[in-house]
Order: C-alpha cells, then sequence, then structure tokens
C-alpha cells in the first residue's frame, strides 16, 4: 500500500509481500524487508540502505563460510543467540540486544550460526558506502554487547541508539538506528529532514502510523514501512492502549553522493 501526502511518501509491505529465504536446509528462514537487486518487491527511496533480512530459527543453524566485499554488514540479534566466525581469525557470539558489525573493506569471509537452544532472531543489514573507497580498506570486524548500548526513557519511550548518536558503532555509510519500546498508548515522534527516508521494522505489537492528513496506518508485528519525505515532515507512531509496540528504525538519505551498486544494474 502507498499513501502520499503533501509532504509524506509512505510505503507499507505487510509480511505476505516480503520475500523469503532459507538456509542450512531450512534450520534458518528469513523474511527479506529489502532484497537484493532481482529480488521482490523493490523498495524504492532506500538510498545506501541495500537489503534487510528478518531471520529466524529454532535450535542450531549454520550459514558457512562466504565471501563478501565493500559492504557494511550488521547482525542484530533480536532474540536468542547469535556467533560469528571469520577469515581474519574472529569469533564472537552475541546474545539479544547486542550486534556484529562487519566492514568487508578489500574483502573478507566469514560463517555464522544460530546458538540458542531455543528460539533465535536476528536482523541481517547491509549498508552501501562509496565501493570504490571501500574496496581499498582492509576488512575490520567487532562486536557490540547489549549493555554497551546507549539507552534513554521518556513519557513511557525506551529508545535504544544502534547507529549514531553516540552509540558505539561507527560506519563509513551515513545512518541512523535506533530501537524503540512504546508502553500502550503511548507515542514515538520523529522529524525527517527533506529527502530523507525512515525504514520502520515492526518487531512486534500493535500500532498506528500517522499519515499526516488525519488518517492513520494499522502496524502489527512483521510490517515493514518506508516514509519518505519530500520535504521536512514529522513522523508519528502510536502503540495500541493495551498493547506494547516495537519498532526498529533506520534513517538514511534517499539519495547520496556517490554512485550506488543498485543502480548500476
Amino acid at each position: 500500500m502507498t499513501t502520499q501526502t503533501e509532504s509524506l511518501d509512505i510505503r507499507h509491505y505487510p509480511p505476505a509481500v516480503q520475500g523469503r529465504g532459507a538456509f542450512d536446509g531450512g534450520r534458518i528462514t528469513e523474511h527479506k524487508l529489502v532484497g537484493f537487486p532481482h529480488e521482490g518487491p523493490r523498495v524504492p527511496h532506500l538510498g545506501p540502505l541495500f537489503y534487510w533480512a528478518w531471520a529466524a530459527a529454532r535450535g542450531y543453524g549454520k550459514i558457512g563460510l562466504h565471501p563478501h566485499r565493500a559492504f557494511e554488514i550488521m547482525s542484530y540479534a533480536l532474540e536468542g543467540e547469535i556467533g560469528h566466525f571469520d577469515s581474519l581469525g574472529c569469533r564472537s557470539r552475541v546474545a539479544g540486544g547486542g550486534a556484529q558489525i562487519m566492514q568487508a573493506g578489500s574483502g573478507i569471509s566469514h560463517a555464522e550460526e544460530t546458538l540458542s537452544g531455543g528460539r533465535t532472531e536476528f536482523f541481517q543489514i547491509w549498508f552501501e558506502p562509496a565501493l570504490e573507497e571501500a574496496m581499498t580498506r582492509a576488512p575490520r570486524y567487532h562486536d557490540i554487547q547489549p549493555e554497551d548500548f546507549p539507552r534513554q526513557t521518556r513519557d513511557g519511550v525506551a529508545l535504544k541508539t544502534l547507529i549514531g548518536d553516540g552509540a558505539p558503532v561507527a560506519l563509513e555509510t551515513e545512518a541512523a538506528m535506533h530501537d524503540a519500546s512504546l508502553s500502550g498508548g503511548r507515542n514515538l515522534d520523529r522529524c525527517l529532514g527533506e529527502g530523507r527516508t525512515l525504514a520502520t521494522a515492526v518487531v512486534s505489537g500493535r500500532g498506528r502510523l500517522a499519515r499526516g492528513n488525519g488518517e492513520t496506518l494499522p502496524l502489527a508485528g512483521g510490517d515493514f514501512v518506508v516514509t519518505h519525505a519530500r520535504q521536512r515532515a514529522r513522523v508519528e507512531f502510536q502503540a495500541d492502549a493495551e498493547r506494547a509496540l516495537r519498532l526498529v528504525l533506520i534513517e538514511v538519505l534517499a539519495r547520496v553522493d556517490y554512485p550506488l551498486y543498485r543502480d548500476r544494474l
């Protein structure tokens, strides 16, 4: 569903239209909120936000050693525990709320695992820096434990900063990322600058997004919403009165000053 107001372009992608994928004989499955260029649906206005998968597993699952170049890849654990091994010799594991950051640079290979005996969920998100410059840099990896991210709570909204605003993640790509939990009936307001895009995954709960014309867009767990500002605008999320709402939000420029891989295809 696409909604256009004077200042905002809002596009809603429920789970039924999202791409699908699987690894390790189906032990790890994923919804593709933003798929690779050959996968649908095509999501406009995302600039350097190249790929966003929502993966899940019950018990152990593994994605074997495979290569990457140039892209900056973040795995953010929502539930359970995920593991990492790479060709630099790095081994790590992070529990729900932690993140693994791989800046592929001139080239790196890595393997991924779900380590929890129960359910594991995680996001894997690819950010695109200027690729020709990125491929001249040495690859890097680091992880961030849940307690190392800055948090604040105000008026029933708990906000965890994952990228930007003092977070310990430093990317070459310009982006901001937050994990927000809204208590029942509470609001989260964002001011979105001209030419900027807010991509939002609804992790759990129910709520609404104000469209700016007096109407609201219903939201439920699994939904993906892209809000693009043609001019400076206010974006407002509201949790249902009786149920909390959890969102993960990524803000990027819709256009960057370097060529993007997707535009070359």
